[in-house]
């Protein structure tokens, strides 16, 4: 019966480990975003400290990479945002994700009120797939 539970307990704490491994986000990732009526390069520089979640996010229709900030990631969800400057007007823009192996899948939203149209008075949420890069 010992050896069973330890059996037991070694497997679960394996599927833990395997786990842990698969939801390592560090590095480069690419995604591409509809722009008005083009599309952007969107390049992601994720570091990870435990479950917390720094780096950059540099947008070719914007170009000059900004830092992500309050970057969190649980099991296979991410979440972070990045805060853009027209004018005066400064919009939070929100990033959440589940990874998936080399993909990340991303919702990206407007919170506040300066663009209008979505919950919360922000615009509507946009889907973006990110790919880890080579």
């Amino acid at each position: 019966m010992k050896k069973r539970m330890c059996l037991i307990g070694a497997v679960i704490l394996g599927m833990f480990v395997v786990s842990a491994w698969a939801v390592n986000v560090t590095g480069k990732w690419i995604a591409q975003a509809p722009s008005g009526q083009e599309t952007s390069e969107i390049t992601l520089i994720f570091k990870v400290d435990g479950a917390t979640l720094t780096g950059t996010l540099d947008n070719s229709a914007m170009p000059e990479a900004i830092e992500i900030k309050d970057g969190k990631i649980q099991d296979n969800d991410i979440s972070f945002h990045v805060l853009r400057s027209f004018g005066e007007n400064e919009m939070k823009v929100v990033w959440k994700g589940t990874v998936a192996g080399d993909e990340i899948r991303f919702t990206r939203g407007i919170e506040g009120g300066m663009m209008g149209g979505g919950p919360g008075g922000g615009a509507a949420e946009t889907e973006i797939i990110a790919k880890r890069a080579e």
